[in-house]
């Protein structure tokens, strides 16, 4: 697909109001003003845009639990380092 730069000026607010549509629809700025501008959406496009955006949503909920779970195994692996040197530490000592 060719593309071309278009720029345009737009209010503080209207811009805010823009960001918040494009998050709320899942799709970028740039994306929200070619679907409002170039008509209505095919029934493919739509249930693509809404695929996507479910998409984009899952992976974000993906990616906390990866964290979560990453944190929960960090926490269990400094436990048992501790555990380690605790034993190697009474074993020393008896």
């Amino acid at each position: 697909m060719k593309t071309a730069r278009v720029t345009f000026l737009a209010s503080p607010d209207f811009k805010t109001f823009l960001a918040t549509e494009a998050e709320r629809t899942g799709v970028s700025v740039a994306e929200l003003i070619r679907q409002r501008c170039e008509g209505a959406m095919t029934e493919d496009e739509q249930t693509l845009s809404q695929l996507s955006a479910q998409l984009r949503a899952s992976v974000k909920d993906a990616q906390q639990s990866l964290r979560e779970g990453l944190a929960v195994a960090d926490n269990a692996l400094a436990e048992l380092k501790r555990a380690a040197a605790l034993r190697k530490k009474m074993k020393a000592a008896a």
